[in-house]
Formats: structure tokens, C-alpha cells, sequence
């Protein structure tokens, strides 16, 4: 059974930093990534990589936050400096299946920016 579970979200306050991870199991996986949503917005991208470890960031977060894997593991970890009040979002994993290319989605996780 596939799942992906989020952890690492929570309260900080502006300029400050969180790392969120995503434990993958169940299946090997190509590309994966976090999106996030925030109240009344669409679902956006945040940032992606493959296996063969290519990135791709929202321009909005470039410079700021930094996404990894451990492919050893299936993990994949976002860490995010300097934060700001509009970076407030339900924050999702995201991960797709190598074979079928099927896309997966963790449960999300509550990252509020404020002071």
C-alpha cells in the first residue's frame, strides 16, 4: 500500500526556518515534490526533484528554500529560511510512481508564519 506521511510543520515566526520531511513507502518513485494551499487559494507548486536529484523551485521561494531526497529512503525533505507571513499554507507531498507515473499525496501539514 502506497503512503506518504508529512512531518516538521508548525508555528514560527517571520525570518525564522522549518524542515519538513515526507517518508514514501510502498512503491519507487521518480519525481517528487511539495505544493502547498493556503486559505482560498488554489493548490500551488513549491518545489520538485527527480531521482537523478533535478530541482525545480516557484519562483516565490527561490533562493529560500532548499528541497532534498534520500532515495535510499524515500524521502524528501524541504527546508524552508527566512520565512514570510504569505508563505502560511497547508504544505502536501507529493510523489509519483516510477512505473505508472501515478501521482501520490500525503495527508498535508500546517506551516503558519506570524508573529
Amino acid at each position: 500500500q502506497v503512503h506518504l506521511v508529512e512531518s516538521g510543520g508548525g508555528l514560527v515566526q517571520p525570518g525564522g526556518s522549518l524542515k519538513l520531511s515526507c517518508a514514501a513507502r510502498g512503491t519507487i518513485f521518480s519525481t517528487m515534490g511539495w505544493y502547498r494551499q493556503a486559505p482560498g487559494k488554489q493548490r500551488e507548486l513549491v518545489a520538485t526533484i527527480t531521482s537523478g536529484l533535478s530541482t525545480n523551485y516557484a519562483d516565490s521561494v527561490k533562493g529560500r528554500f532548499t528541497i532534498s531526497r534520500d532515495n535510499t529512503e524515500n524521502t524528501v525533505y524541504l527546508q524552508m529560511n527566512s520565512l514570510k507571513p504569505e508563505d502560511t499554507a497547508i504544505y502536501y507531498c507529493n510523489a509519483a510512481q516510477i512505473v505508472t507515473g501515478r501521482g501520490y499525496w500525503g495527508q498535508g501539514t500546517q506551516v503558519t508564519v506570524s508573529s
